[in-house]
């Protein structure tokens, strides 16, 4: 089934040889034969939306640049790692959680004309400012690292790029790869932020889960008008977190060793580059990668799917589900 180009992309490749010697999880190579002869006649679309779910953010190419980078660097722990209530906030006369509690913030912020992005701004800000922006029924989960991480950011983009993250998307090429320019190779390389990577029994492993999502989001939101569009999005895999392995799990792609399966019933944390995290998360862009390929054999060729609607279709489905995710405490997702 390893027929598509992005079996010979790094994500792909470095994650094999975790599949090779996994003991804490597998994935069933009958099973994605199975869900593919069924998920093959659904609907797949490419969401339209400019990467930040029901709020407009406008068409401005570089304001959607500076929006999803914003983004993509805050998007990971919204559920407080102690009480696990997740973080909310009031806005237009709805609740919004999770992450669209975040978006709600940052359209407010930019209705209001505050600076939010500019390089300056992100070198400089500091926890309160980060605390103002972001109220919410709770302090908004590790909001120390939040303030690192942006002030790191702004650091480059101000000593490299004009202090703007569009400025930074300008001088990439547009593409995930190309040769060392692609804007994911780039955005790992200039931002540690980005580099999503592990160590698995000696050999680095390539996640990359918000690289991959910004880009993702910022294809959405302008391949439509034809401002901007990522050349080799059939190489793209699955965002690996917390969600998509509970999709796995529950349709039987994926299955974990009793110990750990227990352990995240139980709530558990279960440590960042420990070998039971990193398979969880390889095993995340192996079935999917996998499926996609299988369901894509059974559809004509103009109807031709990409990873990120498989994911986003497990995202989808079950984000707002009871069933127990795992739990690592990590900037990465």
């Amino acid at each position: 089934m390893q027929t598509s180009s992005k079996w010979q992309k790094p994500v792909l490749k470095s994650v094999l040889p975790v599949i090779e010697q996994s003991t804490h999880v597998s994935t069933s190579l009958a099973k994605v034969q199975e869900v593919a002869s069924w998920m093959a006649y659904e609907h797949f679309s490419i969401p339209d939306d400019t990467g930040t779910g029901p709020f407009d953010m406008g068409n401005d190419p570089d304001l959607l640049f500076d929006v999803n980078f914003f983004i993509g660097a805050l998007n990971f722990a919204f559920t407080d790692f102690a009480t696990s209530v997740k973080f909310a906030v009031d806005y237009q006369g709805q609740t919004w959680s999770d992450t669209e509690g975040m978006f709600a913030r940052i359209h407010e912020a930019l209705a209001a004309g505050q600076d939010i992005f500019s390089g300056q701004h992100l070198a400089s800000v500091t926890r309160d400012d980060l605390t103002r922006l972001f109220a919410g029924n709770v302090e908004l989960p590790m909001l120390d690292d939040r303030v690192a991480i942006l002030n790191e950011i702004g650091a480059t983009l101000v000593d490299r790029h004009q202090g703007s993250f569009h400025a930074f998307v300008h001088s990439c090429a547009p593409a995930m790869y190309a040769d060392g320019n692609g804007l994911m190779e780039r955005m790992a390389q200039e931002f540690p932020r980005f580099d999503d990577s592990s160590i698995y029994h000696g050999k680095k492993v390539e996640f990359h889960k918000l690289p991959q999502l910004t880009l993702w989001s910022l294809h959405r939101a302008l391949f439509r008008s034809g401002q901007w569009a990522l050349e080799d999005l059939d190489d793209m895999t699955a965002f690996a977190d917390y969600i998509v392995p509970v999709g796995l799990r529950l349709m039987g792609l994926i299955s974990y060793a009793p110990a750990l399966e227990a352990k995240i019933m139980a709530g558990q944390i279960i440590e960042r580059d420990s070998d039971q995290e990193i398979e969880i998360r390889a095993h995340t862009v192996y079935a999917t990668a996998l499926l996609t390929d299988a369901i894509n054999e059974l559809r004509p060729p103009d109807q031709q799917i990409v990873v990120p609607q498989v994911d986003f279709r497990f995202w989808n489905t079950y984000h707002a589900t009871f069933w127990p995710h795992h739990l690592t405490r990590t900037i990465m997702y």
